[in-house]
């Protein structure tokens, strides 16, 4: 009232980033060094950064009333937390840290539709010599990609939503031990022109006893 009366104008207020686990915006983490220090031999991931610093937040929703939230860091990784009927740490059912291994451009609209067909789900995914087999698989002959958007807000309180359609494989890599590898065509409208492209990602599961908060 009194800022309507001296004409001060109120300042809007800035979006709110999800946190969970202590982990948010502008703060940071660190992996157990011996937990790395075991198992990325085994893994197509190299020289993984035991200190993270969250320099973006994504949010998805599921259809099936879960929740993806994903800490992006300056290493060029995301800290994966998936939740399920809640947010609170009781309701977290997968955590694994993600590296991005490529990104290709889809240029076109039939390249596009080309990829969502026949890219992103097949019963195999071969990566770097390594054999992936698909997790997500339905009933029929078919099993097509997991359609959500991610709405993200970086450290200057910039947002974009993106669209993804999503795949999940694995590979053992020891006993109860497995690498992930997720695929995702991935579609941004910026004016009035899509920004499409391929992204491939691969990943492990943590525990929370791999995970130190910093503040």
């Amino acid at each position: 009232m009194f800022s309507k009366l001296f004409g001060r104008k109120e300042e809007p207020k800035k979006p709110s980033a999800p946190e969970v686990m202590g982990l948010h915006l502008g703060g940071s983490f660190e992996i157990d060094a011996l937990k790395l220090r075991l198992i990325e031999p085994k893994l197509l991931i190299e020289k993984a950064a035991t200190t993270h610093l969250i320099q973006a937040v994504g949010e998805a929703h599921l259809d099936s009333g879960g929740k993806i939230l994903r800490f992006y860091t300056d290493d060029d990784a995301f800290l994966q937390v998936v939740l399920d009927g809640g947010d609170t740490e009781n309701h977290i059912t997968d955590v694994k840290l993600w590296y991005f291994f490529d990104t290709q451009t889809i240029g076109n609209d039939s390249q596009w539709q080309q990829t969502l067909k026949q890219q992103v789900s097949q019963p195999e995914y071969t990566l770097a010599g390594e054999t992936f087999s698909r997790v997500w698989n339905a009933v029929g002959d078919e099993s097509p990609p997991v359609a959500m958007t991610e709405k993200t807000i970086e450290e200057d309180n910039d947002i974009s939503e993106t669209d993804q359609f999503v795949m999940l494989y694995e590979r053992a890599i020891g006993e109860d031990e497995f690498e992930s590898l997720m695929i995702s065509a991935e579609e941004k409208l910026i004016g009035n022109n899509f920004d499409r492209c391929l992204v491939i990602s691969t990943g492990f599961n943590l525990q929370a006893a791999d995970i130190r908060i910093n503040g």
